[in-house]
């Protein structure tokens, strides 16, 4: 099945209070997996070496192509 994956830095606490907001790391991204989780994995796996961000502040989100 087809996902679109992108990716979210989500700022600190210092940055928050600063009025930063979530950063983009990685624009919706096309990816064939069996499952929606499997799809996110497979976008961390695969592009997270040319990501750089602190990975605990991540947010992945897929959703179906349809």
């Amino acid at each position: 099945m087809l996902y679109e994956v992108a990716i979210l830095e989500t700022p600190t606490k210092n940055e928050a209070e600063d009025g930063k907001g979530e950063r983009l790391v990685l624009a919706p991204t096309p990816v064939v997996a069996a499952d929606a989780q499997a799809a996110g994995i497979a976008a961390v796996l695969d592009v997270g070496k040319d990501i750089v961000c602190d990975r605990n502040r991540m947010k992945v989100l897929v959703r179906p192509f349809l």
